[in-house]
């Protein structure tokens, strides 16, 4: 099979089309015939050499999500069949023509998105729906703020959120992105770099805050965040785009009862991806 390799660590430049080997199917795996693979902040930062390589037996090709029809599964999956037309959060090797992933990270594509599109959603639904809902239970009547609202993680939150029944706040850099926002069914959508989205917040909340916050932004926006949150608030961090150290007052999350919590998407030494929660 042809395959996407790294002569280098380097810009896009040291990305080259090679003939490889076909990967190995395991028992547990199902062999995936890609049709199309997305691109992730992870696979720019493992180019340039600064992300840590998978462990061994892990494809060491780059790619951890794509879509594809399933060309063989491994003796132990009974949920897959081949022919099967797929989505799966990978261990990399997406970047190629084949790959094979445990039958576990494996998700069906829903009705209404195509084959090509669904190469980007098992990312941010299993980054969304894991720390958004499993972790910090955002629950039907609650207030939720996600900044960076047009981006990957963001529209998908905003879209499942308000699906769920939950008030979106989201934040973003121009009038552009705030309207997709809008369009998405975003309810307050504020502009960081022309106001303040702590005032926001408490305007929009009647001084109350908002009861769930997903943020990757980290120690630039860690105190207005918990300045943001309501009684018994939530605020669950998933990066440090922003810095990963700042000085805090803890008066407020004892005052409010807030809970802070982060999680990150990590291997397993059996090279299964899975999220992990601090």
């Amino acid at each position: 099979m042809k395959a996407i390799v790294i002569s280098a660590p380097g810009g896009p430049e040291v990305l080259h089309l090679r003939e490889v080997g076909d990967p190995e199917l395991r028992d547990e795996d199902v062999l995936i015939n890609v049709a199309a693979a997305a691109l992730n902040r992870a696979d720019t930062f493992r180019r340039k050499g600064s992300h840590p390589p998978p462990p061994a037996g892990a494809s060491p090709y780059l790619g951890i999500e794509c879509s594809g029809t399933i060309l063989a599964a491994g003796k132990n999956v009974s949920r897959w069949k081949i022919g099967d037309q797929v989505c799966a959060l990978l261990n990399g090797g997406g970047y190629a023509e084949k790959v094979a992933v445990p039958a576990t990270q494996v998700l069906p594509i829903p009705p209404g998105v195509s084959l090509e599109d669904a190469a980007s959603l098992p990312e941010v639904a299993c980054t969304v729906w894991s720390t958004v809902f499993m972790i910090n239970q955002l629950s039907a009547g609650e207030t939720f703020l996600v900044h960076g609202g047009s981006s990957g993680i963001g529209t998908f939150a905003i879209q499942i959120a308000k699906y769920q029944g939950a008030k979106v706040f989201v934040t973003a850099g121009s009038e552009e992105k705030l309207a997709v926002c809008k369009d998405l069914g975003a309810d307050v959508c504020i502009n960081y770099k022309t106001e303040d989205f702590v005032v926001r917040v408490k305007q929009e909340t009647e001084g109350k805050g908002v009861d769930v916050i997903l943020d990757h932004i980290g120690a630039a926006y860690f105190q207005r965040n918990l300045d943001s949150l309501n009684v018994g608030g939530r605020l669950l961090l998933i990066s440090m785009m922003c810095g990963a150290v700042t000085e805090v007052n803890l008066s407020c999350l004892l005052a409010r009862c807030l809970t802070v919590k982060a999680s990150r998407l990590q291997y397993r030494s059996n090279a299964q991806r899975i999220i992990v929660f601090d």
